[in-house]
């Protein structure tokens, strides 16, 4: 490991623990929401409450769900709160939310920010019908209740950026600092495979104007043999104590996802530390495919890292449509360590 990374140790986000079951899954129930998958998880607290965003798709596209925990560690029946809009060009198909701007300590039980009264988030939507199936764009919205949902402010679309972004941008992190908006997501080089993703950042001063960074890639792919060859994706960005940490995920020419992290001082200049933080599971288990999309939040005292498992199964016919992956959410646990000294 770099010397650098002595002063920021992977013991502080280790989370070794994992619940080994998936704890939200698909439905598989023709008509509802999440009847072949669901993913990317959003894991906040409101009140006191620990809820989640998640998405869920039924082979027409993404519709956003929130669940709450009752505390036994049990989830409620997701009740779809970002539904997709047949009048909407952008969200005909998809309507897929997936952060909103919270408290930004990594040590917080990740408590919902308000600004003028509202929430603010960040979704992205594809412009075709089926998975993920076009370029995709990332739009803002807002709410007062986390039930209904206004779009707002600009949209980040990949024609209006640079090439490493040209054919779409997928999932993003909305973070408040200093009186700046902050706006991470990854994005693609082309639309048809192989392609590459990277992260990049806009940033605004009103929520409703953005501009991209000009350093952007801001966490470019790893080099031959790295385990984010491929993709440096879905970034979680939280603070400790000097240090902003990107989880992310990174894609292996070995073709599974595993889940790592970067360190920054500024949020613009990030560091990666190398470390695999989740790994995927061994054989028959269910993140034996992929270990990735991160969202990280402490609780009850232990770091929680929520992330989206993945594993081959046996063909199976939802809705005319043959499902071999089984896609779900799961967790993995930690405890906090000493304070790091920066």
């Amino acid at each position: 490991m770099p010397a650098r990374f002595a002063e920021y140790p992977a013991s502080r986000v280790a989370t070794p623990s994992r619940d080994d079951r998936l704890l939200i899954e698909p439905s598989f129930v023709e008509g509802r929401f999440d009847s072949h998958a669901v993913d990317c998880p959003f894991v906040f607290s409101q009140d006191g409450r620990q809820g989640m965003t998640y998405v869920g798709w039924d082979a027409l596209g993404y519709q956003t769900a929130l669940t709450w925990n009752d505390g036994e560690g049990n989830w409620s029946p997701g009740e779809v709160v970002f539904p997709r809009d047949p009048n909407s060009e952008l969200r005909r198909y998809n309507s897929a939310l997936t952060s909103i701007a919270r408290d930004n300590d990594l040590w917080s039980p990740g408590e919902l920010r308000r600004f003028d009264g509202w929430y603010y988030g960040t979704f992205h939507a594809y412009p075709n019908a089926g998975y993920e199936a076009g370029a995709g764009s990332i739009g803002f919205v807002r709410s007062r209740d986390l039930r209904h949902w206004e779009q707002t402010g600009d949209l980040l679309r990949p024609e209006g950026g640079a090439v490493w972004e040209r054919g779409g941008l997928y999932k993003s992190w909305l973070l408040e600092h200093d009186g700046l908006f902050y706006t991470f997501y990854n994005a693609k080089n082309r639309d048809q495979w192989p392609w590459t993703e990277q992260t990049g950042l806009a940033v605004s001063s009103d929520l409703t104007n953005w501009r991209r960074h000009a350093d952007n890639p801001v966490l470019a792919a790893g080099g031959p043999g790295d385990f984010d060859e491929r993709f440096a994706s879905d970034p979680c960005v939280l603070r400790d104590g000097e240090f902003w940490v990107m989880f992310y995920f990174g894609l292996a020419a070995d073709g599974h996802a595993r889940e790592g992290y970067a360190t920054s001082r500024d949020l613009v200049h990030w560091e990666k530390s190398g470390e695999i933080l989740l790994d995927v599971g061994p054989a028959g288990s269910i993140d034996s495919l992929h270990t990735h999309k991160p969202a990280v939040i402490s609780w009850g005292g232990r770091l929680e890292h929520y992330y989206c498992a993945v594993a081959r199964q046996e063909p199976m016919e939802v809705s005319g449509y043959s499902l071999t992956e089984m896609r779900g959410i799961t967790r993995a646990v930690g405890a906090r360590p000493a304070p790091v000294q920066a």
